[in-house]
């Protein structure tokens, strides 16, 4: 049994992952930024990421820590304060718990980071025959550099023993909420929207994957260093819409071109990333053993919307 510390973990990605790893048997706990009582068998610790602070008896009886932490990037319109919210939330929360494991005493042996498939640039020709490999430099531009930056504030723990893992997280797909929700909203009153041309592609994961994965990562010693975290089949826009308005509404469905410069009006600079057309590699996570509940986006859309039963 491990004792697993979650930072990030009342987030989307969090509760799911907290809860798997509770109904496993295995002890939960969750840092937070103030002292919370136990809930269905999960615990609470706290930290500061502004004094760079841990609970130093939690961190004594971890053996996993797992950083999800980070404000999130479509939470609210990319203003400069928001830009650089979202820029320090993730680089103080890696050098919180770097400081922590390389300061405190601690029998931690395996440490997972989360980062994003900002990584990656805009495809160069879409479609890509030559998906983003995790070999790829960092884009330029801000959520490419906000990711070097989250995935560098962890540099240190490279000289310890902890085995780290960098999971370059694609766009998650969970019935709780995210990406997943804005796409559906509209498809309840059977409108079925395509985003500028709807030929950007999108490179997603369905949040039990994402869990699977983590799962799957702590569990397998030969698993180092940085991996893709997205299905094997990434979809265009158009594509992913209309799946998804098949299968919710049948045919039954008005399709509804959004154009790009409404978008911009908007979303402001963060329409950039939602037109962004980025195809991302899952081969090396697969040539590592992990194998996909979800690896079609028919397949993960049925799960999310409860369309598996006989006869749907």
């Amino acid at each position: 049994m491990e004792t697993i510390i979650i930072a990030g973990g009342s987030g989307l990605v969090g509760k799911d992952l907290a809860n798997h790893f509770a109904s496993k048997g295995h002890r939960v706990i969750i840092l937070s930024r103030e002292k919370r009582t136990p809930t269905n068998g999960i615990a609470y610790a706290v930290w500061d990421t502004r004094t760079q602070t841990v609970d130093a008896q939690a961190l004594a009886q971890a053996t996993v820590v797992i950083n999800l932490a980070g404000a999130g990037v479509a939470d609210k319109r990319w203003s400069q304060e928001r830009k650089q919210e979202i820029l320090e939330s993730r680089v103080q929360s890696g050098q919180t718990l770097t400081k922590a494991l390389t300061s405190l005493p601690n029998k931690v042996h395996t440490f997972i980071q989360a980062s994003a498939i900002g990584w990656y640039g805009a495809d160069p020709v879409v479609p890509n025959p030559h998906p983003f490999s995790e070999e790829a430099p960092a884009d330029t531009e801000f959520l490419g550099a906000t990711c070097k930056a989250w995935e560098e504030s962890i540099a240190a723990l490279k000289s310890t023993t902890i085995r780290t893992i960098t999971f370059r997280i694609g766009i998650v797909l969970s019935k709780n909420g995210g990406a997943f929700k804005e796409f559906y909203n509209p498809v309840r009153f059977r409108i079925v929207p395509t985003l500028g041309n709807g030929k950007q592609v999108v490179s997603w994961i369905h949040v039990k994957d994402l869990v699977g994965m983590i799962d799957y990562a702590i569990a397998s010693p030969t698993v180092q260093g940085v991996y893709n975290a997205t299905a094997p089949a990434p979809v265009n826009n158009h594509t992913l819409m209309s799946v998804l308005g098949q299968i919710a509404c049948g045919s039954l469905y008005i399709p509804v071109p959004v154009p790009s410069f409404v978008l911009k009006i908007m979303l402001g600079e963060m329409s950039i990333e939602v037109l962004k057309s980025a195809t991302v590699s899952d081969k090396k996570i697969l040539s590592a053993g992990y194998r996909f509940q979800f690896p079609t986006i028919d397949v993960a859309i049925k799960e999310l919307l409860n369309k598996n039963e006989p006869g749907n």
